[in-house]
C-alpha cells in the first residue's frame, strides 16, 4: 500500500478527490497525513476522513529555509512513499526537494511546458490560447519544470474568464492525479525512471 502525504494551501479540492478515491478499499494508496503552510480550509477534508494534519506557518521568504527544515522534519515523522503538492502555493526549498526527490509530484492547470508558474490559467487567457490543459509532474527545484507524468488538453471556450476556465480544468487535474497515484502504487509508473534523463 502506497502511503501519501498531501501538502495544501487552500480549499484542497484535489486533496478531497484523492481522499475519496483512497476511501475505496480497492484503491492501492492511502493518505496518511495532510500538511499546510497556513490554517487552510482544506484541512477540514483531512478531519472529515480521519487523517492527521499539521500546519507549519509560512513566515516569509527570509525564513524559507527554516520553514523547509520544519516541513522536512514533519514529513520524516510520517515517512510517506509519495508527497503530493495539492495547491501548495509555495516553492519547496531545494533541500526539501533534494531529500525527497523524485517522490514529490504536483498538478498544474496548464499543458506544460506551456504557462508555468502561479497564474497558468490567467496566462493562457492573456496569450489568447485556444487550448490549455492540465499536467501532473515530478517536482524539481525549478518552477513547474520537472518531468511530465500525465497531461491532457482542455479547450478554451469563447467567453471564458479565469474562473470558468479553471473550473473546467480542475476535474481533469483531479482525474489525472488520482490515476498517476494509482499507477505509481501498482508499479506501472516508476518515478526514478521518469526522472532520469
Amino acid at each position: 500500500m502506497l502511503t501519501v502525504a498531501v501538502l495544501i494551501s487552500g480549499a484542497g479540492s484535489n486533496l478531497r478527490a484523492l481522499l475519496e478515491a483512497a476511501a475505496d478499499p480497492a484503491f492501492p494508496a492511502r493518505v496518511v497525513v495532510v500538511g499546510a503552510d497556513r490554517e487552510a480550509e482544506g484541512l477540514a477534508h483531512a478531519e472529515a476522513f480521519g487523517v492527521p494534519s499539521f500546519v507549519i506557518p509560512w513566515r516569509g521568504a527570509a525564513a524559507r529555509d527554516e520553514w523547509g527544515a520544519q516541513l522536512h522534519a514533519q514529513l520524516e515523522v510520517w515517512n510517506p512513499d509519495l508527497i503530493v503538492l495539492s495547491g501548495l502555493m509555495k516553492l519547496l526549498p531545494g533541500a526539501v526537494v533534494d531529500a525527497w526527490s523524485p517522490r514529490i509530484i504536483n498538478t498544474h492547470p496548464a499543458y506544460l511546458p506551456e504557462f508555468p508558474g502561479a497564474h497558468g490559467v490567467r496566462d493562457a487567457l492573456a496569450a489568447g490560447a485556444e487550448r490549455t490543459g492540465a499536467s501532473v509532474i515530478v517536482v524539481d527545484t525549478g518552477v513547474d519544470s520537472g518531468p511530465i507524468l500525465a497531461q491532457e488538453r482542455v479547450d478554451v471556450l469563447p467567453g471564458d474568464d479565469e474562473h470558468s476556465l479553471h473550473e473546467r480544468i480542475k476535474p481533469v487535474e483531479r482525474r489525472l492525479l488520482i490515476d498517476v497515484v494509482r499507477r505509481i502504487a501498482v508499479g506501472e509508473l516508476n518515478l526514478v525512471a521518469a526522472s532520469t534523463p
